[in-house]
């Protein structure tokens, strides 16, 4: 299988409901909730994502009250302060924090937000809310830092300065030159452009319908209409454009794959030896997007388009490549080619200006003040 897909989990609204009124009902006193309409709403109100990570993160709490042999129902400040101390790696003095993973400042604090909507939802007091949970909360985000790990991003010509010169390295270019020339290798081009020119998330590539796409124009390019995303929950839209070079590209890969309507982006099945089999009716799974890439990104490396790199190198970027590899390259393309901030966040559906600045702060090391200067001033 090409794209080792992983089953999908459908979360629809009456499956939300049941699996969110099971976890919180456990909590509740007498497992009878006193105002079962707020499970209800939470359950129309959240993302699917929201709505997965909740349940992981009650069972991973759930555990934990276990291993420390509190009953989940009656845990106190302090049982929530123990465990944030263990998730941070600060203690490891019991059996149950050595049994518990440690995890960033940013899962902690999800964690936390979770919990304490569970224990609201099943109308008893809230352990995450006391002053010695916040206070351990900072404590933790001091011991592990509050940076974020970045996904490596794929930049059209790669990690270069010059945007007008030759591509070097890992690029959306050299991705798109390892494609295979087949079908999958038209769906693989086609993913590549339609991410970059969007700046799509993956959770919004699998859910392009062919009816989505208008176009192409005079010129030959297009537009995307975007109905949902993660940060538009009310489905106002957006359009993205579609260069004149991914319009082609999608055409290519609607006529190899017999794909009039539907989904665009599907899962290509092979056989044992790489040759294509079939076409799916249905549509990509978002976490099979990071997985492409990756391949793609080997694909290049065996057919030495990444120049000098290594293997040792290769595995490195491979481990850092995420399906949010394309939308940093894109932010940090935008910063290098002079554009504003408001201008970015606008075209590519952001809303977090910290987030954005956050992508450009590498490339911003490297063109700022510092940098200009070292590059006068350097000697052999």
């Amino acid at each position: 299988m090409a794209d080792y897909p992983v089953s999908p989990v459908r979360y629809g609204s009456s499956a939300s409901l049941d699996a969110i009124v099971g976890e919180v009902t456990a909590l509740a006193p007498q497992r009878r909730l006193l105002d079962p309409q707020v499970v209800a709403a939470a359950s129309r109100a959240w993302s699917a994502n929201t709505v997965r990570a909740f349940l992981s993160d009650l069972r991973l709490w759930d555990l934990w009250c276990r291993r420390s042999h509190v009953q989940t129902g009656a845990a106190t400040a302090q049982t929530v302060a123990a465990y944030v101390r263990a998730l941070s790696g600060q203690d490891v003095s019991t059996e149950a924090a050595r049994a518990t993973e440690a995890r960033s400042a940013a899962t902690i604090s999800r964690y936390l937000v979770h919990i304490g909507w569970a224990y609201r939802m099943a109308g008893r007091e809230d352990p995450t809310a006391a002053p010695l949970v916040r206070l351990e909360l900072k404590a933790a985000r001091k011991a592990v830092g509050t940076r974020q790990a970045q996904a490596r991003a794929i930049r059209f010509k790669g990690d270069v300065t010059d945007l007008d010169g030759p591509a070097a390295g890992v690029s959306l270019t050299a991705l798109i030159k390892a494609c295979r020339k087949d079908m999958l290798g038209a769906r693989d081009e086609a993913l590549l452009r339609v991410a970059y020119d969007t700046g799509c998330r993956r959770s919004e590539l699998v859910a392009i319908n062919v009816m989505h796409i208008d176009g192409p124009d005079g010129e030959g390019a297009g537009t995307l209409l975007i109905p949902k995303s993660k940060t538009d929950r009310e489905g106002q839209g957006a359009h993205a454009y579609l260069s004149p070079a991914t319009m082609r590209a999608i055409d290519r890969w609607r006529d190899k794959g017999g794909i009039d309507k539907g989904p665009l982006f599907r899962r290509v099945e092979t056989y044992f030896d790489g040759t294509v089999r079939s076409v799916g009716p249905g549509a990509l799974h978002p976490g099979t997007i990071g997985i492409i890439y990756k391949r793609l990104v080997r694909q290049a490396f065996a057919k030495k388009l990444l120049g000098a790199m290594g293997e040792s190198e290769l595995e490195r970027w491979i481990a850092a490549v995420s399906s949010h590899s394309i939308r940093v390259g894109v932010a940090q393309d935008n910063f290098a080619a002079g554009e504003a901030l408001p201008a970015i966040m606008q075209a590519y559906r952001w809303r977090d200006p910290n987030t954005v600045m956050r992508y450009g702060a590498k490339l911003a090391a490297k063109s700022g003040a510092s940098a200009r200067l070292a590059k006068r001033f350097a000697v052999d």
